[in-house]
């Protein structure tokens, strides 16, 4: 258990951070695996409109730090590259 008052308070940021974490990465998942759904189905138009709604998401969490933006660009790279091929 903490014994300073700074560690307590520490304690409290850590607790409140991984609250809000949990949310945006689960914020993530939930639009990638929309995106990843309508792919899945062949519906263009559809799987467009998700990624529009899930690249501003997946950006949003690399800049929280949620994600490595690495990650998050390879992400939105390969969910586009997989959408352009419906279209051929």
């Amino acid at each position: 258990m903490a014994n300073t008052r700074s560690a307590k308070k520490a304690t409290r940021q850590i607790a409140r951070r991984t609250a809000i974490n949990k949310s945006r990465r689960s914020r993530l998942r939930t639009a990638v695996r929309k995106v990843e759904e309508a792919i899945a189905a062949g519906d263009r138009v559809v799987a467009h409109a998700a990624m529009v709604d899930a690249e501003s998401v997946i950006v949003r969490a690399a800049q929280k730090g949620v994600v490595h933006r690495n990650a998050a660009s390879r992400k939105v790279s390969r969910l586009a590259r997989q959408i352009a091929k419906l279209g051929q």
